[in-house]
C-alpha cells in the first residue's frame, strides 16, 4: 500500500475520533477518497482504529454500496423494483448494456462505467430511475439514459449533464437534483403551515414528563408500521437504567413503494429535527442520530446545512432554547444500502459500526439501545407528528383520524395509477376513497404495506386505512387490469431473498423455498399440494425467524394465497403419472449435453 494511501486512511480514522464506532464513516469517507476497500485498506483501518481486522471487513462486507474489488469512475445502480419493472426499467438495462457494452455486475475496459441493479431507491412515484455514484435520475426511457452515458462518456462530469431540477428543495443549491416531490394532497398535521420552533419552545416550558404525558394523550402511534404507542416507548426509555440516553430517528425508508419520507427530509427537515429534540428534552437525553440511507446521500449537505442553521440559533448544542442545562445535539448517520437497517435494532448496529445484524430482542431498544443504553427509535413521520402536536395540543392531534388511529398519514401511491405521489389524508379514509383520489378506480389488486404488508382484492377496498383494519407504514402499490399477482409476489420474494442478513435459516433459506415454490406455479407445474406447502411454509417463515424481516417476508405468499386463492388454484396441473412436473429433464441435461456435444434423446418428452 502507497505510504499516501495509508496516510489518507488515518487522516480520515483521526477525523473520527479513531472511534470504532464510527465504523460506517470510516469506510464511506475511504471508499470515497480510494475508489473501493482493498485488503489493504481495510488492514489500515483496523491499524488505525486499534481493532481486529475482522471487525472491518465484517462491516466492509455486508453493506451493498461497499465495494472490496476496483469499480468505475460512475457506479451505474438501476433499480428492479416492481414498479420499475412494471415502468419498463428492462428496456432501460437493455440500452445500457447495449450503450456500455457489458452486463449487470461487470465494469467497462476503461474503468469509466459499472453496472449494477439495485432494490428500491425511494422513487417509485417516477420510475424507472437509477443512482449514478449518489446522483438520482429518474423517469428514464432508452433514449434517456442512452444520451447520459453519451454525455458522462464525452466529458466525464455528471454535473454538466442537461438534467431540468426537481420541485421545491431539489434545486436548492446544495442539493440540486431531479427528483420531483409529487406532494398531491397536504393535511393537518405534516405538511400544514407552522410556525419554526414554537413547538420546541412551549415543550420547554412543559416538565419532561408532561410532555410525555401530552403525547401519550394525543395517542400517537408510530408510523412506521408496527404502531407502537410513540409515548410508552418514550416514557420506558426515560424511566430506564442507564447513563446516558439517545433519540434515533429511522429514515432508512427501504421498503418498496414508499418514499413519504424524502419528500420530509426535503421540505420538513426543521420539523422532524424539532421532533427529536423534544424527544431528547422528554427522555434525558444529549445525543441524537439521524440515520439516512444510503439512497439518500444526495440530501445530506442540505440536511447538515438545517442542522448547522439550528445550532446558529440556539435550537441545538448547548441550553437549547435558552433552558439551562438542556444540551442536545444531532449527527447525522449515512447508511450503505441495507434494507434490514430499517429493522431498528439492525439500525441500532450499524450506528455502532457493525453489520447491519438484528439484535435479539428482549432487552428492547428502549432498555438497552444504542450503546447498550437506554434508546428510542422513532421514524420521520413521527417525529414530526410530535412537533404538530406540542404546537397544536394533544386534543387537536387525538380529535382527527380514528379512535384507534390518530392524526394523518402519509401514504406513498405508486404503480398503476394516474397520480403516483404522497398523500397526507386523515386516518380512517378507506382504501376505495384513496384509490379514487390518485385515479386508479380499475385496480385489480393493491398491496398496502409495502413488499411486508398485504396484498387485497376489490372485496376489501372498503376497509379503513388504519391501524384496526389496513395497517400500512404508509406504501399502497396498485396493478391495474393485467397483472399477474403471482408474478408480483415472487418479485417481492426476490427482494426479501436479495435483503434478508442471512443470520437465521427461516428467513435466508426460507425465502428463497418460497420464490422457488411461486415459480412452479408460473411456469405451469405446480401441483394441489403445492398449495398447502406454500401455506406451511409460510407460517414457518414467519413464526421461526429471528427478526421483523422474516416475520413478515412470507407475506406476500400468504396475503395472495387468501385474497387470490383461485389465481394459484387455476394453475394447478393435476397430475396422474406419479412424477414431478416441477422437475425439468431438459434443464437438468444441459451441461451434459454442452459436455459430449450432442444432444440427449427423451423417450415420451
Amino acid at each position: 500500500m502507497k505510504q499516501e494511501d495509508k496516510t489518507l486512511i488515518q487522516d480520515i480514522c483521526a477525523r473520527f475520533n479513531r472511534d470504532r464506532t464510527r465504523m460506517m464513516d470510516v469506510l464511506i469517507e475511504a471508499q470515497r477518497a480510494l475508489g473501493y476497500l482493498s485488503s489493504d485498506v481495510i488492514d489500515a483501518i483496523a491499524e488505525a482504529l486499534a481493532i481486529a481486522r475482522v471487525e472491518v471487513e465484517s462491516a466492509a462486507s455486508f453493506y451493498a454500496f461497499f465495494s472490496q474489488k476496483p469499480r468505475g469512475k460512475f457506479v451505474i445502480r438501476l433499480c428492479n423494483d416492481i414498479i420499475d419493472k412494471l415502468k419498463g426499467v428492462d428496456r432501460v438495462a437493455s440500452a445500457l448494456r447495449e450503450q456500455l457494452g457489458i452486463d449487470f455486475g461487470q465494469t467497462t475496459d476503461d474503468d469509466l462505467f459499472s453496472l449494477e441493479w439495485t432494490s428500491c431507491i425511494g422513487m417509485c412515484d417516477q420510475a424507472p430511475a437509477a443512482l449514478i455514484n449518489d446522483k438520482i435520475v429518474t423517469r428514464l426511457s432508452s433514449d434517456s439514459i442512452r444520451e447520459i452515458v453519451r454525455s458522462l462518456k464525452e466529458h466525464g462530469d455528471f454535473s454538466k449533464l442537461k438534467l431540468a431540477l426537481g420541485s421545491g428543495n431539489n434545486s436548492h443549491p446544495l442539493v440540486r437534483s431531479v427528483v420531483d416531490n409529487n406532494l398531491l394532497q397536504r393535511g393537518a398535521v405534516i405538511f400544514a403551515p407552522s410556525e419554526p420552533s414554537q413547538a420546541l419552545g412551549k415543550a420547554l416550558a412543559m416538565s419532561p414528563t408532561e410532555v410525555i404525558r401530552s403525547i401519550k394523550t394525543s395517542r400517537l402511534r408510530g408510523r412506521g408500521g408496527a404502531g407502537f404507542p410513540t409515548g410508552m416507548k418514550w416514557e420506558f426509555a426515560r424511566n430506564a437504567t442507564g447513563d446516558a440516553r439517545y433519540v434515533l430517528c429511522n429514515a432508512d425508508e427501504g421498503e418498496p413503494g414508499t418514499f413519504k419520507d424524502r419528500v420530509i427530509l426535503t421540505e420538513a427537515a426543521d420539523l422532524m429535527f424539532e421532533g427529536m429534540t423534544i424527544a431528547g428534552y422528554a427522555i434525558g437525553s444529549e445525543q441524537g442520530i439521524l440515520y439516512l440511507r444510503g439512497e439518500y446521500a444526495y440530501l445530506r449537505a442540505f440536511l447538515e446545512d438545517v442542522l448547522a442553521q439550528r445550532r446558529s440559533k440556539g435550537l441545538l448544542g448547548d441550553n437549547v432554547g435558552g433552558k439551562a442545562g438542556f444540551n442536545f445535539d444531532i449527527r447525522i448517520q449515512l447508511g450503505a444500502g441495507a434494507y434490514i437497517c430499517g429493522e431498528e435494532t439492525a439500525l441500532i448496529s450499524s450506528c455502532e459500526g457493525l453489520r447491519g445484524d438484528p439484535k435479539t430482542r428482549p432487552p428492547f431498544p428502549a432498555q438497552k439501545g444504542y450503546l447498550d443504553m437506554p434508546s428510542i427509535v422513532n421514524n420521520v413521520e413521527t417525529f414530526c407528528c410530535v412537533t404538530r402536536i406540542l404546537d397544536k395540543g394533544a386534543g387537536w392531534f387525538a380529535a382527527i383520524g380514528t379512535t384507534g388511529s390518530a392524526g394523518t398519514k402519509l401514504f406513498s401511491v405508486s404503480g398503476d395509477c394516474e397520480r403516483p405521489g404522497v398523500y397526507e389524508l386523515a386516518f380512517g379514509v378507506t382504501l376505495a376513497e384513496l384509490l379514487k383520489i390518485v385515479g386508479a378506480e380499475d385496480a385489480i389488486a393493491v398491496q398496502v404495506g409495502g413488499a411486508s404488508g398485504r396484498m387485497v382484492n376489490p372485496s376489501e377496498y372498503g376497509k379503513k386505512l388504519c391501524f384496526d383494519e389496513l395497517a400500512t407504514g404508509g406504501s399502497i402499490m396498485v396493478f391495474g387490469p393485467g397483472r399477474d399477482v403471482i408474478k408480483v409476489a415472487r418479485a417481492f420474494m426476490e427482494f426479501f431473498c436479495e435483503e434478508s442478513c442471512g443470520y437465521c435459516t427461516p428467513c435466508r433459506v426460507g425465502n428463497r423455498l418460497l420464490k422457488q415454490g411461486l415459480e412452479r406455479f408460473i411456469r405451469g407445474m405446480a401441483e394441489p399440494s403445492d398449495i398447502e406447502y406454500l401455506e406451511q411454509l409460510g407460517k414457518t417463515v414467519k413464526t421461526m425467524s429471528r427478526c421483523g424481516l422474516g416475520q413478515t417476508s412470507a407475506n406476500p405468499v400468504l396475503s395472495t394465497l387468501q385474497s387470490f386463492r383461485s389465481e394459484y388454484e387455476r394453475r394447478v396441473v393435476k397430475n396422474t403419472s406419479g412424477l414431478q412436473p416441477s422437475f425439468d429433464i431438459v434443464k437438468a441435461l444441459r451441461d451434459s449435453e454442452t459436455i459430449v456435444k450432442r444432444k440427449s434423446v427423451h423417450v415420451g418428452h
